[in-house]
């Protein structure tokens, strides 16, 4: 991220796990419109550490359609946002 300005700041709103041993986190935008997805290995969870909030390029950021989801992320963002510093290990 070369530039601050060029960065949105997402809130972690979902943690989940697949069957390949990955752990799937979700951070959205405050509006909930738009979401971060990253993909851990459980192993790794230690080494690089899950935090309240990150900033990302708006290029790695994927459009939410779904309404009551995107209602949904903005409520986790608020609570969040509420409760943590961006930088809290979660």
């Amino acid at each position: 991220m070369a530039d601050e300005s060029d960065t949105v700041r997402v809130w972690l709103v979902e943690r989940g796990y697949n069957n390949r041993d990955l752990i799937i986190l979700k951070y959205a935008t405050p509006d909930g419109e738009r979401l971060f997805r990253r993909e851990l290995a459980a192993q790794a969870i230690g080494v690089d550490t899950v935090t309240a909030a990150k900033d990302v390029s708006p290029n790695d950021l994927e459009s939410i359609d779904d309404p009551d989801l995107q209602e949904r992320y903005a409520d986790e963002v608020s609570r969040m946002s509420d409760e943590h510093d961006p930088d809290d290990t979660i």
